[in-house]
């Protein structure tokens, strides 16, 4: 077992490793709540609050007084906002572990959200959605969930809306952390050097919060009928594309198998989808697939950065390679080769304490229960060809494809021809 697994008396979930050989720690506390929880006035708001939470509690007045006490412990802090979760955690030495905690629950517990603070960081978060809207990379994405679900919550931006993030008070943190940062949606992990009593740390920090069923965000319903095609207008000098279907939720049977399709398509530089987009074609720098999941929902695509000329054959070149694995089984050299960089890549990633306890605390927090890696492990070492190619039937073949593009596109028509006519 790599992970113990204890529950306050309130609700909340402590998961630890231990990692004796390592001299550091890594502490974190994530929230089952993210974007999602949010309503069309609050679009923003998780992950703004994410950022005013490390602008000043009681005790530690002011942002700098935090970063000193985390430098002053050797150490570094960060949080990160996703849709379905929300972390904030502190890497140091292990014998400042129980300092890192109290820096946290601090924060977590009473943050000021003070309204002079809020403005100036409106500023900041604008900045930073204009770095995110200008960087197609990373905001193609954005593109993609939007085609695939709509005006829901999975549909839209973490980042929020400018009209939302310039409009937010402090009442708007109070009642979206009021309603959703309780003990049944929290766990602390810790991971690394575990001397002493880290569950009492905890326990002390932590326990007394008071518990409160919070429900849950309205279930995500697929934008199935909708158009197959969305296009991001924008002179650039490159086309970036994300092509995919709708696939599985975070927990299913056929996991593994849908994950080791989407390394045969698209993990690695021997992948179908690098050989043929790069290697054969020279049609683009980075091509990759993926498959993206949420509790209720999944998405399996491939993103792309194109030569914007020769955008229409990377789009049928991708479909091409779409079409091929669910109409024929994976040869047994390639399902062998993409088994063990699926397992290589997962293991690397547990390396760190701080790899393990994301890991960890991303299964914990929305309830999987595959948490042990060899659980892992031993579901992709099941994974048959046979398997690879019903679910890339299910998912692929009876599935609408949808693409989403930004470039200097003024006409969807060729690219719907494309998408439709796989």
């Amino acid at each position: 077992m790599n992970f113990e697994r204890h529950q306050l008396d309130n609700g909340l979930r402590v998961l630890s490793a231990s990692m004796p050989q390592v001299q550091s720690v890594t502490c974190m506390i994530m929230l089952a709540a993210g974007s999602r929880y949010e309503t069309p006035e609050t679009n923003g708001i998780a992950h703004f609050a994410e950022h005013m939470f490390f602008k000043g509690t009681e005790r530690r007045p002011t942002a700098r007084d935090i970063g000193m006490e985390v430098d002053g412990l050797g150490g570094e802090f960060n949080a990160f906002t996703g849709k379905e979760y929300t972390g904030y955690y502190v890497r140091c030495a292990a014998d400042y572990r129980d300092q890192a905690l109290d820096v946290l629950a601090d924060m977590l517990r009473n943050s000021k959200f003070e309204p002079e603070e809020i403005d100036r960081e409106k500023g900041v978060i604008i900045e930073e959605m204009n770095m995110y809207f200008d960087t197609p990379r990373d905001f193609i994405s954005g593109v993609y969930e939007e085609l695939l679900y709509g005006d829901q919550p999975l549909g839209w931006d973490i980042i929020g809306r400018k009209e939302t993030v310039r409009g937010a008070k402090r009442e708007t943190f109070l009642d979206y952390t009021g309603r959703w940062y309780k003990p049944e949606r929290m766990v602390v992990g810790v991971a690394g050097k575990l001397d002493g009593d880290y569950l009492g740390s905890v326990e002390r920090l932590l326990g007394d919060l008071e518990p409160a069923e919070t429900g849950d965000p309205p279930p995500a319903s697929v934008n199935g009928a909708g158009p197959q095609v969305k296009i991001h207008r924008k002179d650039s000098d490159q086309a970036h594309l994300c092509l995919g279907v709708h696939s599985y939720p975070l927990v299913h049977p056929d996991r593994w198998a849908l994950q080791l399709l989407a390394a045969v398509l698209g993990t690695g530089m021997s992948s179908r989808l690098f050989t043929e987009v790069r290697e054969r074609r020279g049609l683009a720098y980075y091509v990759y697939a993926h498959n993206q999941t949420y509790t209720d929902v999944g998405s399996l695509y491939s993103q792309a950065g194109v030569d914007i000329k020769r955008s229409e054959e990377a789009v049928e070149t991708i479909v091409e390679q779409f079409r091929k694995i669910a109409d024929e089984p994976v040869p047994a050299e390639e399902l062998e080769k993409a088994r063990a960089l699926a397992k290589g890549r997962f293991v690397l990633r547990l390396e760190s304490p701080q790899g393990m306890i994301v890991y960890g605390l991303g299964r914990e927090v929305l309830n999987d229960p595959a948490i042990e890696p060899e659980e892992v492990l031993a579901g992709l070492d099941a994974v048959t060809a046979e398997d690879i190619q019903r679910v890339a039937q299910d998912v692929i073949a009876s599935n609408a494809l949808k693409l989403a593009l930004i470039g200097p596109f003024d006409d969807a028509k060729p690219f719907e021809a494309l998408v439709a006519s796989g």
